[in-house]
């Protein structure tokens, strides 16, 4: 496997495809680079190089006791790019991967990166503070906690309905796509994806989405379950200065997949502008 070794030893596997302008992806939770296949084999076919890694803990990377916070994932994402000597990046990320590139350009800048797409990412933070009141109460993810460590198999299988919104009526969602979400979410271990739970909820990027000096898009789905667009894209495209927002009506938070083509066009047109 192509793997990189992160600064405290945990083994990092990545894809790298094609050749052309690099466009990097981070992944949401609990699930692994595999999630952006569909935007991955489109770009190499119109002319880039794309490069995905797994978060630490989840997929092929090793599952690491430490390190299961931002603050590691952007580390792990700068590891990547260094070590592949990555230049004039477009930085994609989808729900925690959002948070991840933010993270990452709030801790080593944007020498390395020329675009950024946040797509039905968490920025600027998921959980009600006082200075949030608009989040989400912190017993949400207590109850998510509470159900992963009871029978995580069928916590994904339940959360892979909402997260591609198959309980709406008008939804078409084949079961293979819920399949494949509990296939890489049961890949991640179990400490890894307990710990991220935190770190996508609490975390608090302002101080990261006010450091993006680049061109941005903000991808979203109003009928988003699991992010709330309100809280999220919306509150970061007015702190990203800017920033270009596209919000997609009545869609869930699995855009990429539900919304696969759209998305694509979406990403390649910003590539290309």
């Amino acid at each position: 496997m192509s793997t990189i070794t992160a600064k405290d030893g945990t083994e990092i596997y990545y894809k790298d495809w094609g050749e052309g302008p690099v466009v990097t992806f981070s992944h949401g939770w609990p699930l692994s680079s595999d999630a952006w296949d569909g935007q991955m084999l489109f770009l190499v076919q119109h002319g880039f190089r794309v490069v995905a890694h797994d978060r630490r803990g989840h997929g092929r990377s090793s599952q690491a006791t430490s390190g299961n916070d931002m603050d590691g994932y952007a580390d792990d994402l700068a590891a990547v790019i260094e070590n592949l000597d990555l230049n004039d990046v477009c930085l994609v990320g989808h729900s925690t991967g959002g948070g991840e590139v933010a993270r990452y350009i709030g801790r080593y800048g944007t020498g390395r990166v020329a675009k950024a797409i946040l797509i039905a990412a968490v920025p600027p933070i998921m959980v009600r503070t006082e200075a949030n009141p608009e989040g989400l109460p912190i017993e949400v993810f207590d109850g998510m906690r509470e159900s992963l460590f009871k029978d995580r198999s069928q916590f994904y299988r339940d959360l892979a309905i909402q997260f591609y919104g198959a309980d709406k009526t008008d939804a078409n969602v084949s079961q293979g796509i819920l399949d494949q979400f509990w296939l890489w979410s049961m890949q991640s271990g179990l400490l890894n994806a307990y710990q991220s739970i935190k770190a996508f909820s609490e975390t608090d990027f302002t101080e990261d989405l006010a450091k993006f000096d680049i061109p941005t898009l903000v991808l979203h789905g109003e009928d988003d379950q699991i992010v709330p667009v309100n809280d999220s894209a919306r509150k970061s495209a007015r702190l990203i200065e800017g920033a270009r927002d596209i919000y997609y009506p009545g869609a869930p938070h699995g855009i990429t997949a539900t919304h696969q083509d759209q998305v694509n066009a979406d990403i390649l047109n910003f590539l290309r502008s």
